[in-house]
């Protein structure tokens, strides 16, 4: 497969519905190519053998690549590093441009095809100005928020499939097609820690010490047992007992402590971030009205975004509870995704 075809495209396949309806869809008009990332992972054998399934009932050629280096590089190291850092990661936002459509869709274009297809449920729309990013019809399954990353370049060799698609649609369709998905066969959304939770992956990987669980004021109050257990707007598992209950509102890796507070003391009207990638136009060198997300499940909050230095500075109209450092902050206007950054520490 060398010579470059217009009829040619490859989809990124993991033998999950998703995947499977999005190459079944385009084998309309395309001739298909499955590509399966391996990463390295667990099991890998067993996801191979359920691609490779999947593939010969579609009649698909199937290719593996092989990206564990580049994965544990990329995606783990930085993981790991984050929680011993004292932030809290978002490796799905980090695959998606450096891994998925960084290396894997280079493999793709070296065999002479110059478009991929994902499963994801976003849109990509083309006008003068350029490529633009939207949201997926489907406000349950949505998931531009991980896709913050992509650049102009990137968007021009990808296509989306089920970005006009509803989740209970594409059941409906891989019905159609013969195969038996259920939600249990769908792909984790942090793939690595294969069922562990993130503080059993990370405590054979980071060296833990306990150290102080203290309050803004100094005092205090008990042990923890390595920061890389705690993110902020935690409740549980902090041992603390009071009238009303403590929560996690920040944590020192310089100091090895894990700080507490109040309910009241997670709210705060304004956000730093170190921006990643801006998708359409430039950042915005004055204050400009927009919607942020502060993590994938966060609906989002009008805002006033600025550049200050380096950072973005946002000021929320209203109070917005546990912002969380090292998660990404993503910009809105409307459907539309404008860019996104990481959130960094107020005091950085």
């Amino acid at each position: 497969m060398t010579e470059k075809s217009i009829n040619s495209i490859a989809v990124a396949m993991s033998g999950g519905v998703d995947s499977t309806v999005s190459a079944a869809m385009l084998q309309e008009d395309h001739v298909v190519h499955g590509f399966f990332m391996d990463l390295g992972l667990p099991d890998r054998e067993k996801h191979i053998s359920r691609v490779q399934k999947v593939a010969q009932t579609l009649g698909i050629e199937l290719h593996v690549i092989d990206l564990a280096d580049n994965f544990q590089k990329n995606v783990v190291d930085y993981f790991c590093r984050s929680y011993a850092s004292g932030i809290t990661p978002n490796p799905c936002v980090i695959c998606n441009p450096t891994i998925k459509c960084g290396h894997l869709l280079q493999a793709v274009r070296e065999r002479g095809i110059e478009k991929i297809a994902t499963g994801h449920y976003a849109r990509i729309k083309q006008s003068p100005q350029g490529r633009h990013l939207f949201k997926g019809i489907d406000p349950q399954k949505d998931q531009s928020y991980f896709l913050c990353g992509l650049t102009q370049e990137q968007l021009g060799h990808i296509t989306f499939p089920l970005g006009e698609l509803t989740k209970t649609k594409v059941y409906e369709m891989a019905r159609e097609l013969g195969f038996r998905h259920s939600p249990g066969t769908e792909s984790q959304d942090i793939c690595f820690l294969a069922n562990q939770r993130v503080g059993d992956f990370l405590k054979k990987r980071l060296k833990s010490s306990a150290g102080p669980i203290v309050t803004a004021a100094g005092e205090t109050l008990g042990l923890h047992k390595g920061i890389f257990h705690y993110t902020i707007g935690q409740r549980k598992g902090l041992g603390i007992c009071d009238a009303t209950p403590y929560y996690v509102i920040g944590i020192s890796a310089e100091k090895n402590q894990v700080i507490v507070g109040k309910e009241s003391n997670l709210w705060q009207n304004t956000m730093l971030v170190r921006p990643l990638n801006w998708i359409r136009g430039s950042i915005p060198e004055k204050s400009v009205r927009m919607q942020v997300k502060i993590r994938y499940r966060h609906r989002a909050a009008q805002a006033r975004v600025a550049r200050c230095g380096e950072l973005l500075e946002a000021l929320f109209d209203e109070p917005q509870r546990a912002v969380t450092p090292g998660q990404f902050a993503v910009f809105y206007e409307g459907d539309e995704v404008l860019g996104g950054g990481e959130i960094i520490p107020q005091t950085e």
